[in-house]
């Protein structure tokens, strides 16, 4: 099997997008945030309330959930699509201009930024790292959760495009 057949059928399979984020507190006078867009990311259990992030070895944001275990999920709505386009293509932005123009609040437990008019947001604590592949599944006790009232579609990504559901 090539690596592109293994892409290929994947894309098949539609998944929501969110942004993990984390506030790291010994990077610059005030600290720094970092975040990326994900589609691997889950429940795991409801009790205790798990969920996973998939993040690569290489990241900052992998080598930052090492060493600071409380982190963030946005769970972002249809109209929400510039957001996750900006943080999957950070390497390309410089780290500092990332949040620029995004509305966001802090979260309590984790100082990270939580998107406001997401769908959900969700403060974590790392429980548990695997390391599968060139991947982190990085699983985390939920420590907050909010869905606050919306009319709003989730955000989708299916055969290598964003979209909308309907």
């Amino acid at each position: 099997m090539s690596a592109d057949d293994f892409r290929a059928a994947l894309a098949r399979l539609a998944a929501g997008v969110v942004l993990v984020t984390a506030h790291d507190p010994e990077h610059g006078p005030r600290g720094e945030d970092i975040g990326m867009t994900a589609t691997a990311f889950l429940s795991v259990s409801l009790d205790p309330p798990l969920v996973m992030v998939s993040v690569r070895n290489d990241s900052r944001m992998d080598d930052l959930l090492e060493r600071r275990p409380v982190w963030a999920v946005s769970v972002l709505s249809e109209s929400q699509r510039h957001i996750a386009g900006r943080f999957a293509m950070k390497g390309r932005i410089s780290d500092r201009l990332l949040f620029e123009d995004i509305p966001y609040e802090r979260g309590e437990a984790s100082d990270a930024p939580l998107v406001r008019g997401a769908l959900a947001t969700l403060e974590c604590r790392t429980e548990q790292r695997v390391v599968a592949g060139d991947h982190t599944l990085v699983i985390g006790r939920v420590l907050t959760a909010m869905a606050p009232s919306t009319e709003s579609g989730p955000l989708t990504y299916f055969r290598g495009r964003y979209r909308q559901l309907g």
